[in-house]
């Protein structure tokens, strides 16, 4: 059970299991996510792999067995943070490349949780057997590879807790969003109305609301169709 802090407000607790928990720690103080972290909506919080080594050397990674270029990390360690770390209620979020993409869809699903375990790959990656045995979902944030997954762990945290009620303060801004309907985002302007002979459209200094939703809508498609068209594919489908 998560903490009920008012009517519509759950806290969302993240713990991330690293070998370099140094990597997030000013990350998840600061901005929005330190904001939130005080007014109690959400727990972020970084644990270093090696206070669960099982050797005098705090090893833990090993060769692989079959051969094979880099190091993987062994079993013992993970095993022992994730189940001293885990309650009933917890899933355990294993950050790999070859895992599921990190969507807005996802992210909202898993901000329903009250305990996300991450657990942050290195090297050639974990024992099967931790995946086997121990991880709930596997998430990659992109289709590429990173050093470690400890940074995939943070962005995955910060995606996240964008869906905790009052984490933003206007629900709406959610929805206009990328990604939030198929299609990116619309373009943004402020003051002044004119900057080095730039102007704003005009439409948006009209007034009209249905006639500047209908632009932005059209600037969506237009953007979408030149830089992402497989998301509009994807809704066709």
């Amino acid at each position: 059970m998560g903490w009920v802090l008012g009517p519509k407000f759950m806290k969302l607790e993240f713990d991330i299991i690293t070998l370099f928990p140094e990597m997030v720690e000013g990350f998840l103080s600061s901005s929005m996510l330190g904001r939130a972290q005080a007014k109690g909506l959400i727990r972020a919080e970084a644990h270093s792999l090696r206070d669960w080594a099982t050797d005098k050397h705090r090893k833990t990674d090993e060769i692989p067995y079959g051969g094979g270029a880099g190091m993987v990390m062994k079993p013992e360690p993970i095993f022992g943070a994730v189940e001293a770390l885990r309650r009933k209620e917890s899933k355990v979020i294993y950050m790999a490349p070859d895992g599921v993409p990190l969507t807005s869809r996802l992210a909202q699903d898993l901000a329903e949780e009250t305990h996300l375990i991450l657990l942050s790959g290195h090297y050639e990656g974990v024992d099967q057997r931790v995946r086997d045995t121990l991880v709930d979902h596997e998430v990659s944030v992109g289709d590429y590879v990173l050093t470690n997954g400890t940074l995939a762990a943070a962005t995955l945290i910060d995606c996240v807790s964008r869906f905790v009620p009052s984490f933003l303060g206007d629900e709406k801004s959610l929805t206009e969003e990328s990604f939030m309907d198929s299609f990116l985002g619309f373009p943004q302007y402020t003051r002044p109305p004119e900057f080095r002979g730039m102007g704003v459209p005009k439409v948006l200094l009209s007034g009209d609301h249905a006639a500047i939703a209908k632009w932005r809508l059209e600037q969506q498609i237009l953007k979408t169709r030149s830089l992402r068209p497989d998301l509009l594919e994807k809704d066709e489908t």
